[in-house]
């Protein structure tokens, strides 16, 4: 079982110290989902939504979430990241509902990586969706969220999901 580096010798949580760790490039890509009505889906689609472009909003919402992670997640670094891109994708779901799968893929060079920042990403552009969708249905289902890849890092090995 692999030692958690979180907590300090009182057992009490603590920022990882990764200043002797070297630069490396590292990438991290996360998805999410939306479930949505076929009225929602219709009015994102026809660009029918009274607060705007949801998919723009929602896209610049997760760009704005990865770059501030370190603020509202407690033990992240500060990283300067020097790529994000998100993007959508529609599937059926069911008779009544569509499914908008959300990506994001994440780029620094550094000394730590940017797992938590995709996965901030797309769950802030999910919950963009909801909010300016639930004026017409609040039964929309956001997740699952995960993380699909991370690349980069001397210590701990690439990742895949299978």
């Amino acid at each position: 079982m692999k030692k958690l580096t979180h907590f300090n010798e009182e057992g009490r949580a603590k920022m990882v110290d990764v200043s002797s760790k070297p630069d490396t490039v590292r990438t991290a890509t996360a998805q999410s989902s939306i479930e949505v009505n076929e009225v929602i889906y219709e009015h994102i689609h026809a660009n029918k939504i009274k607060k705007g472009d949801v998919l723009a909003v929602a896209q610049v919402a997760g760009i704005m979430a990865a770059k501030k992670t370190w603020d509202i997640i407690p033990m992240c670094h500060p990283i300067a990241l020097q790529g994000i891109d998100i993007s959508f994708e529609w599937e059926k779901a069911t008779d009544e509902s569509r499914l908008l799968k959300i990506m994001a893929s994440v780029k620094t060079k550094g000394s730590t990586g940017v797992e938590m920042e995709a996965l901030t990403a797309v769950s802030a552009a999910a919950l963009t969706v909801y909010d300016m969708c639930k004026a017409i249905d609040k039964g929309m289902v956001i997740g699952p969220t995960f993380l699909i890849e991370k690349t980069g890092g001397t210590t701990s090995k690439d990742y895949q999901r299978k």
